[in-house]
Parts: C-alpha cells; structure tokens; sequence
C-alpha cells in the first residue's frame, strides 16, 4: 500500500467504484473472453448485498415504526409516501411516452409474429392478484426469496405491534435496533468489495454484449438516456426544489448507491448503501426504512419510463398504429403489472413481454430489446434508486423534517 501514490490513497469509494467501471469497460473491450469468465466476482458481491437486505429492513423498519411510537404518525407518512410514488410514477410514464411519439426510434424497422410467441409466458397478473401478493404467508419465506414487499409489510406490522405492547416490548425493539447497526456495519465491510464486485459487473457486460449491438438500436438506447436524465434533472430535480431538499448533499448522499445500480442493474445491490446514506443526510430512521424499500414496489420511476418507452416502440417497428385511447389502455396496464420488478435485473423485460403480448404486438419486439437491454437496465435502474432516494427526503421534508446531514458524513464512508 506504501507503494501508491498519495492521492490514490485519499480516493474515496465513489472514484474507486468509478474506477472500477472503467477498468471493467477497457477489459471487456479488450478481452471479451476473459471479461466474461468475471462473472462469479460480479455474483460474489451481488449474493453478498443481497444477505444484508432481509435482516437490514427488518431491524430498521420495526426499530423505526416501534421507536417512532406513534401509529396514526407512521399511517400518515405511508398514505403520503403512497400519494407521492403514484404522481411520480405517472409523471415518468408519461414522460416515456412523450419521447417516444416525438422520436420514434422504432420506424424503419420490421417486426412480425413468429410462432415462437406461444413459448413466452404472458405477464398480466389481476388487482387481486397483486395485492394478496402483498402480505406473507411466511417472513422466513418471504426472505428467502428476497420478496421486499412481503418483508416490509410484515415488519411494519410487527413494529407496530411492538409499539402497541410498549415496555414489554422493549428488548424486541432493542435487539432491532443492534441488528440495523450491525448490519450497516456489515454493509460496510461489503462495499469495500464494491469496486471489483461493479468492475466486474460492467467487464462481463460489455464482454458479452460489446458495442456493436448499440448501433442497430441506437437510436432507442439515446432516446431512452435522454428521457432518463430529462426526468433526472428536470421533474426529479424540479421537486427536490419545490421540497427544499439540499441539492449539494443529496447528490453526496446518493451518488454511490446511484452508481452501484448503474453498474449491477440491481437495485438491491444499491438498497443497504442508501438506506445508510440517507439516514446520514438527516432523513429519520422511521421514514427511510419505510420508505425506500415499498419504493421497490410503487416507484420504479426509471422502469415506467422505460416500459411506456419500449412498449410503443415495438408498436412502431411492427407498423401497429396505437390510438392515444390505447396507448393510455397501454401505460394504465404498465402501472399496474410493471410493481416489484426493480429488485430484479431485466426483471422488466418480463412485464414487457406479458404487456404487448395482451396488446397483439409481436414477442419478437423483446427479443430485440434483449440485444441492448443490458445497456437500458443500467439507466432505468439507477434512475430507480435516485427517485426512491428522492421520495425519502421529500416525504421527510413533507413531514417538516428539517434535512441536517450528519457532520462526520464524508469521514464515516469508506475510502
């Protein structure tokens, strides 16, 4: 270590994780063969982040619903944080839309239906259907299979319950709180890895993808970046200013889970970061552990965006003519069927799939996306985590939390 430069050792985990990217593009680059036997690094430090989630939203959401004490308080930022997940989500579909009738990346392209239709699974789960997956039949079970949803309503429960109890309770709710902190701490020791785990990540991506698919396609993939940062800078930067949110130390505090999501196209990779980040920007415990995690499942801003994007698209290429009443049918069944794909990498693609197949457009138009998907989930997937990281300072400020972050904030991430 003595060795290095002294500015390599000043670097932070945010330019080595930056460096870590870039290492992992030259690499697949020029070694694609090599690039690609990366993988069991990238799934390494995937499986380690996704050991931390179950018992992390556990200990921080009943700690932060118990210690928060107040019940009819905790129902009034849920219906709150509900109320701004379903604005946004609807104002990033249509977003989506907008770009891809003024662009109109899919004309000039030849889709057709192929026998081949009938071997995809159909996507279209009913309301009912939907909500009864909400609740557990079993936590255990439903950590298992990293269902965040089911994880976070049965904690919210139980801590609700523990509120309800009071004293008795108490050593429930003290053994939840040293679990948060030591899985934080955990967390902490993961991210160390963060640099290869992303290196990696973004080596077997462009190894087994390259660059040459980005030209066919290219004009979808830029129209689908410029609808994302258009959303970035100016509807989700337009409400951190309506919400008065510290736009300086917001960016400190969800650069690197943005990154990791960018480079993993998992959100769950970027979950434990985030809910550490922005509980040290000033956001109570109570409220990003509500928060943050039931946006995995009613504010995939980045994902909407692209299903209303990606559906109308193959619409294009197939020469379909949408009415506007069906496209609206379209982004009303998008809302409903694209719930709880965030935590799952080209999760969307399934949603996708079940959604113009019900429609009558061809299958063969994900089949397409899928030579380039690797490259849109990066986008839509961090554009994810920056929207719930959003919505956790906005519900806070809602709240008339004053966001204060913590003094020690650059000295507590790891270098």
């Amino acid at each position: 270590m003595s060795a290095l430069p002294a500015g390599w050792k000043r670097l932070s985990l945010t330019a080595w994780i930056f460096i870590g990217m870039g290492a992992g593009v030259l690499l697949g680059v020029a070694a694609p063969g090599a690039a690609r036997e990366l993988s069991p690094l990238s799934n390494i430090f995937l499986r380690l982040i996704k050991s931390i989630i179950a018992p992390l939203l556990f200990g921080t959401l009943v700690y932060g619903v118990a210690g928060a004490g107040d019940l009819k308080r905790m129902g009034r930022i849920g219906l709150k944080t509900i109320v701004y997940f379903e604005i946004v989500t609807t104002i990033a579909l249509f977003l989506g839309l907008g770009a891809v009738n003024l662009v109109r990346p899919g004309e000039g392209m030849t889709l057709q239906h192929t026998a081949a239709e009938l071997a995809v699974p159909k996507a279209k789960p009913s309301l009912g259907q939907v909500l009864e997956h909400v609740f557990p039949s079993s936590v255990i079970d439903a950590m298992a299979r990293g269902d965040v949803l089911q994880v976070v309503v049965f904690s919210f429960l139980f801590g609700a319950a523990c509120a309800g109890v009071g004293a008795k309770a108490q050593p429930v709710v003290d053994f939840a709180e040293s679990l948060a902190e030591v899985m934080f701490r955990y967390t902490r020791y993961v991210m160390y890895l963060a640099p290869f785990g992303v290196g990696a990540a973004m080596a077997v991506t462009v190894g087994s993808k390259g660059f040459a698919v980005l030209f066919g396609l290219g004009k979808l993939v830029l129209t689908m970046y410029a609808a994302q940062i258009l959303f970035l800078a100016g509807v989700l930067g337009a409400v951190a200013l309506i919400a008065r949110v510290p736009l300086a130390a917001f960016y400190r505090a969800a650069r690197e889970p943005f990154l990791i999501a960018f480079s993993t196209a998992s959100s769950e990779a970027a979950l434990p970061r985030a809910l550490e980040n922005m509980e040290r920007f000033g956001v109570p415990r109570h409220i990003v552990a509500f928060v943050l995690p039931t946006g995995y499942s009613f504010n995939l801003d980045g994902s909407t965006l692209y299903l209303a994007l990606a559906s109308v698209f193959v619409a294009q290429a197939a020469g379909v003519p949408l009415s506007a009443g069906q496209q609206l049918l379209m982004m009303l069944t998008l809302m409903l069927t694209s719930k709880g794909v965030a935590g799952v990498p080209r999760g969307a693609l399934v949603i996708l799939a079940g959604t113009i197949g019900s429609f009558g457009l061809p299958l063969e138009g994900v089949a397409v996306l899928l030579g380039v998907d690797a490259v849109l989930d990066m986008a839509r997937t961090s554009v994810n985590v920056a929207g719930n990281c959003l919505a956790a300072a906005v519900v806070a400020r809602w709240e008339g939390v004053r966001l204060q972050p913590a003094a020690d904030e650059a000295r507590a991430l790891p270098a």
